[in-house]
């Protein structure tokens, strides 16, 4: 990397941690637990959370620590449901179905900012709104088709905004103009982490730390479940591994781990710049994302002291120092004034996606499994872990769209997509460099 572009004292560990790194916590593995949840992350310490309240005894088991993966890596960006809106639904389930799943999609932000108010949870949450940039004019104009769709889905204001008019919500040119969103929202993900963890040991759930789940087998009773730290027992199990379910080291849910398809998120922070430059770059201080293939996403630290910038900076194995420069260009390709900014901090993290683009909830071999945001998982994991805890207590009482529906893998496809990617990755940054110049 350019030493140049690195600050005094740059981290290869997530900005957010600075003020909320994830706790380490007791690893006294126990003999036995009425329900065990894999993976410590916002599906798992929801679920755990609404299971508590509805009288069952919970452990969180994760490999690392609780709330170490995705959950305190991400970029804060709280979206609800609209990438699911997005997916053609109608195409493959009918206008009925495919109502229902949007609409439970996009009841997932109204959930955290509820679930963030009950608990007290203290993780700087506005309700900002986003400015999704079009990468091209045909990008403008798909999404100018969807924003009145958008509007009636989540139920708050959702509008074009044409390039002569950017300048209003980015202080940049790079785009085509865009589609402001009211509902979305921004948090710092490492707090909210811990918040909700805090708010699922209070009720009664234990969280156990360094414990890495390497098989789950069906007995009279219950399930084994078996570990690099021993065995317990478990009269239910709910699997919440997300982008982390594929790992040599153990496979808690190999089932799972098939259908879902991991990928590195890059992010950097920049070193700080000042409110004054933060408001010029960000009118309103809303989240922002771009309409690439190869996505970027970016927005303005909670403080408003710095730019926090993410994407898909290689599709290959590499390190969050490595694709740092790759993001430092993303970010002075659009906003040309930063070219000498530093970077503080430069990290990356696992988000899981599916073949059919939707989330899913469910049930395989009496194993409860949620996972698949899509990349967008802060509101909708934790509204994912609420809906499965709610099926496995029995407490249901209405049908989740989300549940049950056909979850595809591919022929021989053992969960890790290494080999394939980088043709993927090559294939859709020419599609992005074609779009660009039609426009």
């Amino acid at each position: 990397m350019t030493h140049a572009l690195l600050a005094p004292g740059f981290k290869t560990s997530p900005w957010w941690w600075e003020a909320a790194e994830p706790p380490r916590r007791d690893a006294t593995l126990p003999d036995r637990a009425p329900v065990v949840v894999v993976g410590g992350g916002y599906a798992g310490l929801s679920a755990a959370l609404t299971l508590q309240r509805l009288g069952q005894q919970v452990v969180v088991l994760d490999a690392e620590r609780i709330g170490w993966g995705a959950s305190s890596r991400n970029g804060g960006m709280v979206s609800g449901g609209l990438k699911v809106a997005g997916s053609g639904l109608e195409q493959r389930y009918g206008p009925e179905q495919a109502q229902a799943i949007t609409a439970t999609a996009a009841a997932s932000f109204p959930f955290i900012e509820e679930t963030i108010a009950r608990e007290g949870i203290d993780c700087d949450y506005v309700r900002c709104g986003r400015f999704s940039a079009a990468w091209s004019r045909g990008h403008y104009e798909a999404m100018a088709r969807r924003v009145e769709g958008l509007e009636q889905i989540t139920g708050l204001p959702a509008r074009m905004l044409p390039r002569e008019r950017q300048r209003e919500a980015l202080g940049s040119d790079h785009y085509h103009g865009g589609m402001l969103v009211a509902a979305t929202g921004s948090l710092h993900p490492g707090k909210y982490a811990r918040g909700l963890a805090a708010a699922a040991e209070r009720v009664g759930a234990r969280l156990v730390d360094g414990v890495r789940v390497q098989g789950i087998r069906e007995e009279a009773g219950g399930y084994r479940i078996a570990t690099d730290r021993g065995e317990l027992r478990s009269e239910a199990v709910l699997v919440t591994t997300n982008g982390y379910s594929r790992d040599a080291r153990g496979t808690a849910l190999p089932w799972l781990a098939r259908r879902l398809v991991p990928l590195n998120s890059y992010i950097i922070a920049t070193e700080e710049l000042g409110e004054a430059v933060i408001d010029r770059l960000f009118p309103g201080r809303r989240m922002v994302s771009d309409s690439k293939r190869v996505l970027n996403y970016f927005r303005p630290s909670p403080d408003g002291k710095r730019v926090l910038w993410g994407g898909r900076a290689s599709f290959r194995a590499a390190t969050a120092e490595d694709t740092a420069p790759a993001l430092h260009g993303y970010m002075t390709d659009c906003f040309p004034e930063l070219k000498s900014t530093r970077i503080t901090h430069a990290w990356t993290g696992h988000v899981a996606f599916t073949f059919d683009h939707l989330p899913h909830i469910g049930a395989e071999r009496g194993i409860h499994y949620a996972a698949g945001c899509q990349g967008s998982g802060v509101a909708m994991a934790t509204w994912l872990g609420h809906n499965v805890a709610l099926k496995l207590a029995g407490a249901a009482n209405a049908r989740f769209a989300l549940d049950g529906l056909p979850f595809p893998t591919r022929p021989f496809y053992s969960g890790d997509p290494a080999w394939v990617l980088p043709f993927i990755g090559g294939w859709y940054r020419l599609r992005d460099r074609i779009d660009r110049l039609a426009a």
